[in-house]
């Protein structure tokens, strides 16, 4: 009986996975013309869903990011634009842009995929609107960047989670050394 419970347990494994990785009846009524197996829809949503269930447990508040940002191995990831980040940043931030991970800037940026990431966005500061603009709650660069660092294989990554007031925080922030002269297009 138990080599019977194994092989029954594998056969609900593989059908699981099976029923996973299928394609949908939509993607398969998609015509050709259109089919792309470089971007997969699917597959975002469901790593999405999952990469959503794993961030419930890693959003810190400020203290805690600031406790975690001074452990050894830690690594402070700013994900907005070279522009915004060379205004104003965490100090000891590292720049990836959000449009530039890829599987080779991640190799180059962040090697260890069980180092300790720090993320941070436009949405946890206000009163900084030329540095940190406001987008939509469900477009903040914290989900998108989480998500994506999920996909990449990085599950050690801590979010900082609140709003804060950037005059009244915690954390130190710097200009980089471009910052000094004013950003094309800049008020």
């Amino acid at each position: 009986m138990p080599h019977t419970s194994c092989i029954t347990r594998c056969l609900i494994i593989a059908l699981a996975l099976w029923a996973c990785t299928s394609r949908s009846p939509a993607l398969a009524k998609e015509p050709a013309e259109l089919r792309n197996p470089s971007i997969d829809m699917q597959g975002y949503l469901q790593i999405s869903r999952a990469a959503a269930a794993h961030r419930e447990s890693r959003r810190v508040s400020e203290l805690e990011f600031l406790r975690l940002s001074r452990e050894p191995g830690s690594i402070i990831l700013d994900a907005r634009s070279k522009e915004k980040f060379d205004l104003l940043h965490v100090k000891g931030a590292i720049n990836l842009s959000f449009p530039d991970i890829s599987v080779d800037s991640l190799g180059l940026a962040l090697p260890d995929p069980n180092a300790r990431i720090l993320i941070y966005c436009n949405n946890n500061f206000s009163n900084a609107e030329r540095p940190f603009p406001s987008k939509l709650a469900r477009a903040s660069l914290n989900l998108s960047t989480f998500i994506s660092l999920y996909t990449y294989g990085y599950r050690n990554v801590y979010e900082l989670a609140p709003l804060i007031d950037i005059a009244a925080s915690k954390l130190p922030f710097e200009s980089s050394t471009a910052a000094r002269s004013p950003a094309i297009g800049s008020r």
